[in-house]
């Protein structure tokens, strides 16, 4: 039986505000055994790539249970966390400002804060160009982006392999520990991300004219950093 298509527009965000809400609990800790502790460092090396000054103002989108709004504190800058899901905030372990919002519609004015930061949740978004042109605009200009999303490893290899483990086995991990149904759902989001030029190509688009895509633990992984224009 063939899988049912991939929700589009005011469904998808339906869809991913409930099936966020409904993994929170177990969130983190799924994180850290699929990945095998490595999303740590990413989010580490996410944060060191704003390269902006200590106390500066950034917002973490689709922020989650706060694991990047801890990093940006503990490396000195000041985190707001912004999530669809209310369920992921009640969840939250961080000390950092949260609010409810829609990455269409930040609640920020224009050139207010330093930096944005967003862990695998560009496939999440309804409007993806849209969303990149809303963080520009609650940018200062010089602000930095720090975007952390999946790749696909480039050699044949490695691609395979990591095929395997996220369609086959991180939906059975979700099952045994979370919802079966959310992770069977998120390897198939990547199909909403744009080829790697094409991503790039939209954030520059969209008002960082430097941004630039970096492959991390061998490409399971990608960064992406950028500065407004």
């Amino acid at each position: 039986m063939s899988a049912p298509p991939l929700p589009q527009g005011a469904e998808k965000q339906r869809a991913v505000r409930s099936m966020f809400d409904a993994i929170a609990p177990r969130y983190d800790l799924v994180n850290r055994i699929m990945t095998f502790r490595m999303d740590v460092g990413w989010r580490r090396k996410a944060v060191r790539a704003l390269a902006l000054p200590a106390a500066s103002t950034v917002v973490d989108l689709a922020c989650g249970t706060g694991d990047l709004c801890r990093e940006l504190a503990r490396q000195g800058l000041r985190p707001v966390g912004v999530d669809l899901s209310l369920g992921m905030l009640r969840a939250a372990r961080t000390d950092a400002a949260l609010v409810q919002g829609d990455a269409l519609h930040l609640p920020f004015p224009d050139a207010s804060v330093d930096g944005l930061t967003c862990g695998f949740a560009l496939r999440n978004l309804v409007d993806l160009d849209g969303s990149l042109r809303e963080m520009a605009r609650v940018l200062r200009p010089g602000g930095r982006l720090s975007l952390l999303e999946v790749a696909e490893p480039e050699r044949a290899v490695l691609r395979w392999g990591h095929g395997v483990y996220f369609g086959k086995v991180v939906p059975r991990i979700g099952a045994l520990l979370s919802d079966a149904d959310a992770y069977r759902y998120l390897p198939r989001s990547v199909a909403y991300l744009p080829t790697p030029a094409a991503l790039v190509d939209v954030l520059r688009g969209a008002g960082f004219p430097d941004a630039s895509r970096t492959l991390l633990s061998a490409g399971i992984s990608q960064l992406l950093v950028g500065t407004r224009g």
